[in-house]
């Protein structure tokens, strides 16, 4: 693991960027994290990515507010003031700002000699789910393949719901549910396969009976072992076969 700063159009963005082992070169995997930020859990979960064979790029999205080490995102959605200043946080993540920081994310990796072009995969958890789509759609000629673990609102009435990008994707997608989950409920999920299938796309999309929201993510009270480890099959399967061709 080394730490990288990324120039964007707004600053710099702090990453964290791991390789396997050897020469390479590899393909690349951009994954997203959770709500809580780039912290030592989701830093062993893109190393284990790694050892699979793919360069993992962790960047904080939450850089204009401050680096990760100084975000201290600790807390609990219970907490009323921690999730107005999440949702606050995930506020400032426009569409333009989205796709700007995806480009230079793209171009950063790209320029290293030991990623493998000319695509990339994208992994996304939580609220990242829709930011990793949204990435599919902004870039389909970059981004070779989507997943989202538990990903929540990804079918909404609001004008900007990830599902009314899917038509703009040429990336095959995964999407794993819970069945525990107010962030993805039922129809949201009835709603998300109908425009998967109205745009045409590859795509698999299952549900988790018995998981909740954040089953992927260990050290929390939703993590779910059994669940966790159907979720990197998934993964590795999809970003083995989509770019490591």
């Amino acid at each position: 693991m080394q730490d990288v700063d990324i120039k964007t159009a707004d600053g710099v963005m702090d990453a964290k960027l791991f390789q396997p082992e050897g020469s390479g070169p590899w393909p690349a995997v951009i994954m997203l994290t959770d709500a809580f930020g780039v912290r030592p859990v989701f830093e062993q979960m893109a190393r284990r990515l790694s050892k699979s064979g793919f360069v993992v790029l962790l960047p904080n999205v939450f850089y204009r507010e401050a680096p990760a080490s100084k975000l201290e995102l600790k807390g609990t959605f219970h907490d009323e003031a921690f999730r107005k200043r999440i949702y606050a946080l995930i506020g400032t993540l426009t569409p333009d700002r989205l796709k700007a920081d995806a480009g230079a994310e793209l171009d950063f990796l790209f320029r290293q000699p030991f990623v493998k072009g000319p695509k990339a995969g994208v992994a996304g958890y939580c609220f990242s789910g829709g930011l990793a789509v949204r990435m599919g759609a902004d870039f389909p000629d970059r981004i070779a393949a989507v997943a989202s673990s538990h990903g929540g609102r990804l079918a909404t009435d609001s004008p900007e719901s990830p599902h009314r990008l899917l038509n703009q994707v040429k990336a095959e997608l995964y999407f794993g549910h819970a069945d525990q989950d107010n962030a993805m409920p039922a129809d949201a999920i009835r709603t998300l396969e109908a425009a998967l299938k109205d745009a045409g796309v590859k795509y698999r999309s299952e549900l988790y009976p018995g998981a909740q929201h954040g089953y992927a993510v260990p050290g929390t009270p939703q993590f779910n072992a059994e669940v966790a480890e159907t979720h990197w099959t998934r993964i590795e399967d999809l970003f083995g076969r989509t770019l490591k061709a």
